[in-house]
């Protein structure tokens, strides 16, 4: 697949808003044939795995820690030729905030933020004729290990593999997309 729509959809997650503009989650790019192979077992041997030109994994940080979010909050102010000070209320209300969660509830909210940028990158996937397929049939502990991300604090999230279908061989190809129809969708409170 064309390397420059990859990109794009990359860029859409890399834009999407975050909780307090942490943005505290990466993306992980696997086009390597031979690594797709390796997880396709831990992902349930789901074909899409293989048969993608690129796997994306979606990682978000394992925990809500201080000196991440400061090296993040001075990087934006660097960016914007900022003083560092002038966001120093900000960055206690995170620590005070993060310190009352449990090291499972700050990675559950860090995983949020990624879903965010997933969302962002399906959409974008979507738009610019590219197939996606969100994935989270996958065993994640033993994905982190293979991909060694605890070296980077980072757990995985979800998988995004994307490709071009094949028409003749996808059975899902011609028939009609169904979802809930939008009175039992939506609920209007009115």
């Amino acid at each position: 697949m064309d390397e420059t729509l990859v990109d794009q959809i990359i860029e859409a997650a890399r834009l999407a808003p975050t909780s307090a503009g942490l943005q505290p989650f990466n993306v992980i790019v696997i086009s390597n044939p031979v690594l797709k192979a390796e997880i396709s077992p831990i992902a349930l041997n789901q074909p899409q795995i293989t048969e993608s030109s690129h796997l994306l994994v979606f990682a978000s940080w394992d925990k809500m820690d201080n000196e991440r979010m400061e090296e993040m909050y001075q990087y934006i102010y660097s960016q914007r030729s900022l003083p560092f000070d002038k966001n120093m209320d900000v960055m206690q209300n995170l620590r005070n905030l993060f310190a009352t969660f449990t090291d499972e509830q700050q990675y559950h909210h860090s995983a949020k933020q990624a879903h965010i940028g997933f969302g962002m990158a399906i959409a974008a996937a979507a738009e610019l004729g590219v197939d996606a397929t969100p994935m989270e049939g996958f065993d994640k502990e033993a994905l982190d290990e293979l991909l060694d991300l605890p070296a980077h604090g980072l757990k995985s999230v979800t998988l995004l593999a994307l490709g071009r279908r094949d028409e003749k061989t996808d059975w899902l190809y011609r028939l009609k997309k169904v979802r809930l129809p939008m009175d039992r969708f939506v609920i209007s409170l009115g």
